[in-house]
């Protein structure tokens, strides 16, 4: 039998994370698959950056498992790649801070700037490649960051938070690129707070809170006719 290729479903059982004295992520079991984009929803404090960061293995669960489906799961490590609210741009060019996460992942030098540039190019930032990244907008140095996630080809990309403190036209065109990367293929695993983001990006909703899974169904039955109490407070725009 030949060994799976894809790193999906990501499968989480009964996942607990506890710092401080405090459970943080209660007992979440969850499988993601291929296709469409998941919005991880929930209000402040809920734990969905800390699930987040649990999928993409920056954290470790307090107990529980979280596996891919590859039967390496070191074989995944660059095969996904993830997006914070807040990137780190470094003292270079924008397209040079794109190719730098090539190079980190042992892409060719000849290669890295064509497909640094493709991915520059795909979130509408080619006019400004040679610009330091440091001095563009909070927006553009978000598509920065995505490019720069883009250009790895990753079959998994985590976006935490990503249009947070972004105004409306820079918000726009942050969700305009990630809607091409997940055209393009790419599965998204997204956190926001924000109903309307959820509404514009989202195909499933994981809503959850104070650490677990609450309900899950299609964004469209979720926003129309929310099972739980919670999710229904919650887009009435009440505070739980």
């Amino acid at each position: 039998m030949r060994a799976p290729t894809s790193l999906l479903p990501l499968r989480l059982e009964n996942v607990r994370f506890e710092a401080g004295g405090r459970r943080i992520i209660d007992g979440i079991s969850l499988e993601i698959g291929h296709g469409g984009r998941t919005v991880i929803l929930g209000p402040n404090g809920a734990g969905k950056s800390v699930l987040l960061r649990l999928c993409h293995g920056l954290l470790a669960p307090s107990a529980g498992r979280v596996t891919w489906n590859l039967q390496q799961p070191s074989n995944g490590r660059h095969r996904q790649a993830m997006v914070f609210q807040r990137p780190v741009m470094l003292r270079r060019s924008a397209l040079a801070n794109v190719a730098y996460g090539l190079k980190l992942a042992g892409i060719g030098a000849r290669e890295d700037h064509a497909r640094a540039s493709k991915a520059l190019a795909a979130v509408g930032l080619e006019h400004l490649a040679g610009r330091s990244a440091r001095v563009l907008s909070g927006g553009e140095q978000q598509r920065v960051a995505l490019a720069r996630a883009w250009a790895l080809e990753p079959e998994v990309l985590f976006l935490d938070e990503p249009t947070a403190n972004l105004d409306p036209a820079a918000t726009r065109e942050v969700e305009a690129a990630i809607a091409a990367i997940g055209d393009a293929g790419t599965k998204i695993i997204m956190v926001t707070h924000d109903l309307g983001e959820a509404k514009r990006l989202a195909d499933e909703i994981i809503f959850i809170h104070e650490g677990r899974v609450l309900e899950r169904a299609g964004a469209e039955r979720f926003f129309s006719a929310p099972t739980s109490r919670e999710a229904a407070v919650f887009i009435n725009g009440e505070l739980l």
